[in-house]
């Protein structure tokens, strides 16, 4: 971008991007060049004039810093970008104030972002999807609606506790798996790691249960009540560990025992041999397996490829000078082989610490608790606190113990904590000062506050991200969904169930920064908006495969109409504007959708460019969300591929559909029923596997129109699903009704005699007179006139239906309602 300004012989390449690489210029430059055409936007894409940067040292006031700036809400003072950005009336949500904010770029009209990627320790969850998915939205928003040119870096954590730990169970339950043990030692191996896994949850939900001070801090009173839950939910986790361990001990099979108890023989496994594993391949082939997983869930949900990824294990020797300027400007040092910053002389020289938690700097609100710790040091950092100046102190490299993967440095054998790596690698490819940083929300503390601590650091800069752009969690059942909780639903099984395009429409139907529940509510939510939007572009093609209209003389209607449209536009306009609000963006479209349809139904004669109007601004915005495909593709269109595919079927489609309607109504009228079934198995099967919805409309021709066969099919299947549903409803009543009956019958099988002497009644009654009817109690007490009067009403009532019952032909008629019921019971 504006290549003509950067002077390659004189330096200045390298001041604006220090360390930058011949290689990764590539990565800016060509996917922009490789770009598809965008979508209309009323955005005007122009950039300002700009300036030649000058050089400054790392100990300068950094650009973003000049201004006065302002604090917000207890946050500390923000700067707006001091640079010559574009400005387009956008503002959003910036962690760094809590607050809305104009959206200015640093440099003209190019983006810096860098997002956090995943740790590949397993596979991604709907809860990354979240994260992944919202950023790929609001990524397409700035480059293909307000025309930014986004360099857009992500990292992988390939180095850290979970995925050690991980790679070392899995290695070490193969070699238990492999050792072909007896069923008695493989039982008697899974039962001590149920009970000392159930021990360890008990212990932690029993110091969860300790009351807090009167004098705790408000936060760290609501994470303990949330801590609380999830200790429980973990608790209650055990007791199905230990079912299906016992259904599997029941079968006599070894290899279903193990699986039965893996998580939990795995812990065992790692605590006891954990320290032998000492390949390092093990841990690389692990990493790569899960990153290669990821890439094919962020390709299946649609999400853009980032334009440059990178990976801690790459970055090693740059992560060891990082730290090692640290060191040497006393924001580190150096304990028992790990290296550690220091929070405190960090505030001592002007720096705020923590920023994206609101609160007086240094007071109890803003110290790490000490699960916020041990989130941020890794699941391997037990007994380090003695090493640490300060409790809140964290980790930039870390001695590597045995069973672990090391490289070597200035402090000996170790390898890089997990917040320097964001550090060295966004500073690595974007200096000392980047537009946008994001990740999830539970990323904010300590991990992101560390990241800008170490980084401003380092640098020299008061302010290393301009925006931090944070996505709400993914909640399920009350709880963030998350792998430690096993409470997670992966992407491939949500893909299972939904489609990638209904996936993606749940998140735009959501704010993107709030939390969320994940539901089928929630899911069903965008389905119905799936199929309004699907009923609305079948029902304008529909229309527009007609031909011309007859007029296109406009009447009070179509003026509404375009009314109704401009307002749709002016509205998705100004909820981009307003933090990238498309929940109101869609509440837009489907209006637009509704207003169009009422003008369908209410005119004979719809105006055929109008509608495309409308037509063709919903396909523009959804195509913008990625809601839409084939905004991506790269190059040109292969060879004989050019064309509408569904204007080159129509005329077969429509000639077929009329012939259909014909067979069917000719069907009808003789009750041809097998004619009738094979045009409804040509609907539902034939045409379904072609990608051809066909609809009947009463009273009215039939009409079709494309979509996606899987879609197809899973919605027959549905159909027949509640159809069936339906039918064994049906039968269920039946069955009821039935028992019901019977019951009712067999009470009319017992004899006059003795209907006082048997069931409800049987010994309650001592004597009786000569029409059967109760004299005495029990205990020999005379029945009250009152009692016998309605005792002889019931006697009547069962002597009528005693005849009633053998009208009806007695035992043979009972027998045969049992048989009834028997056969539907076989039925359901």
């Amino acid at each position: 971008h504006n290549c003509e300004m950067w002077d390659v012989k004189s330096g200045k390449l390298q001041v604006i991007i220090p360390a930058i690489s011949a290689i990764t210029l590539g990565f800016i430059v060509v996917p922009k060049l490789l770009r598809s055409q965008r979508p209309p936007s009323p955005i005007p894409k122009t950039d300002p004039p700009r300036e030649t940067p000058t050089a400054m040292s790392l100990g300068d006031t950094c650009q973003p810093c000049l201004g006065e700036g302002y604090a917000t809400d207890g946050h500390p003072k923000w700067f707006p970008p001091a640079g010559n950005g574009r400005q387009t009336g956008l503002r959003v949500n910036n962690s760094l104030t809590e607050t809305k904010v104009p959206f200015v770029p640093m440099e003209g009209n190019i983006v810096k972002w860098y997002t956090c990627g995943p740790t590949v320790y397993d596979v991604a969850h709907m809860g990354h999807a979240r994260a992944y998915l919202t950023f790929d939205i609001i990524r397409r928003i700035l480059e293909d609606y307000f025309h930014y040119e986004v360099f857009y870096q992500m990292n992988v954590t390939d180095i850290d506790d979970k995925i050690i730990k991980r790679a070392r169970q899995g290695k070490l339950l193969a070699d238990y798996e492999g050792m072909n043990k007896s069923f008695d030692d493989v039982k008697a191996d899974v039962d001590a790691a149920v009970v000392a896994h159930s021990a360890k949850m008990q212990k932690k939900l029993a110091e969860l249960k300790v009351p807090l001070p009167p004098e705790t801090p408000k936060r760290l009173i609501e994470e303990r009540e949330t801590l609380l839950k999830e200790q429980e939910l973990k608790v209650q986790q055990v007791s199905d560990i230990e079912a299906t361990v016992k259904a599997a001990k029941d079968t006599g099979d070894v290899a279903k025992v193990i699986l039965a108890g893996r998580d939990v023989l795995m812990e065992k496994l790692d605590t006891e041999l954990g320290s032998s594993v000492t390949d390092h391949s093990v841990f690389d082939a692990h990493s790569k397996k899960y990153e290669q997983s990821f890439l094919e869930d962020i390709d299946a949900l649609g999400i853009r490829r980032p334009d440059v990824l990178t990976r801690v294990s790459e970055y090693v020797p740059e992560v060891v000078t990082f730290i090692e300027k640290l060191v040497t400007d006393g924001f580190a040092y150096e304990s028992n082989g790990s290296v550690y910053f220091d929070t405190k002389y960090f505030r001592k020289n002007g720096y705020s610490y923590p920023k994206l938690k609101s609160g007086p700097q240094g007071g109890a609100e803003m110290e790490a608790s000490e699960a916020e710790m041990a989130e941020g040091e890794g699941a391997l950092a037990g007994g380090t606190a003695d090493e640490k100046r300060s409790g809140n102190d964290f980790a930039v490299w870390k001695k590597s113990k045995g069973g672990e993967p090391f490289w070597e440095s200035p402090w000996g054998k170790g390898r890089p904590g997990w917040h320097i790596e964001c550090s060295v690698m966004a500073s690595e490819l974007m200096g000392n000062n980047m537009d946008i940083h994001a990740g999830g929300s539970d990323l904010k503390f300590p991990h992101h506050d560390n990241e800008l601590a170490q980084s401003e650091a380092c640098h020299g800069c008061k302010q290393w991200v301009n925006y931090f752009f944070h996505a709400g969690h993914l909640n399920i059942r009350g709880l963030k969904m998350s792998k430690s909780l096993k409470n997670f639903i992966t992407i491939r099984q949500a893909l299972e169930e939904h489609s990638p395009r209904q996936l993606r429409l749940m998140f735009l139907l959501q704010p993107w920064d709030k939390a969320m529940y994940y539901s089928d509510q929630v899911v069903d939510d965008a389905k119905s908006k799936e199929a309004l939007f699907k009923n609305f572009f079948g029902q304008v093609k529909a229309v527009m495969r007609t031909g011309c209209t007859p007029a296109e003389n406009w009447t009070s209607e179509e003026i509404k109409l375009k009314s109704k449209i401009a307002h749709a536009q002016s509205e998705v306009h100004n909820a981009l504007c307003d933090n990238f609000d498309t929940p109101k963006c869609m509440q837009a479209l489907c209006d637009m959708v509704t207003e169009t349809n009422k003008y369908l139904t209410s005119t004979q004669e719809p105006r055929h460019l109008l509608l495309q109007k409308a037509a063709r601004f919903l396909t523009s915005t959804l195509r913008l969300f990625g809601v839409i495909e084939g905004s991506d593709e790269i190059g040109f269109p292969a060879a004989g591929a050019g064309g509408d595919t569904e204007a080159t079927l129509a005329p077969y489609l429509d000639a077929f559909t009329t012939f259909r309607d014909q067979v069917r109504d000719e069907a009808r009228s003789v009750k041809n029923t097998a004619l009738l079934n094979a045009c409804d198995n040509v609907r539902d099967q034939v045409m379904v596997d072609l990608g051809v919805r066909m609809e009947d409309v009463a009273n009215a021709p039939s009409i079709w129109k494309m979509d996606d066969p899987e879609t197809l099919r899973r919605e027959v299947e549905e159909k027949k699903q509640k159809a069936r549903e339906a039918a064994a409803q049906k039968v269920k009543n039946k069955i009821d009704k039935l028992q019901k009956e019977i019951t009712k019958w067999e009470g009319a099988r017992v004899p006059a005699a003795e209907y006082f002497k048997t069931g409800a009644h049987e010994g309650k009654f001592k004597t009786y007179d000569d029409e059967h009817i109760p004299a005495t109690t029990a205990d020999g007490t005379d029945v009250t006139k009152k009692n016998v009067n309605n005792y002889k009403k019931m006697m009547q009532k069962h002597q009528a239906a005693v005849a009633q019952f053998e009208e009806k032909g007695g035992e043979d008629f009972l027998k045969g309602l049992c048989e009834e019921l028997e056969g539907l019971k076989i039925q359901l």
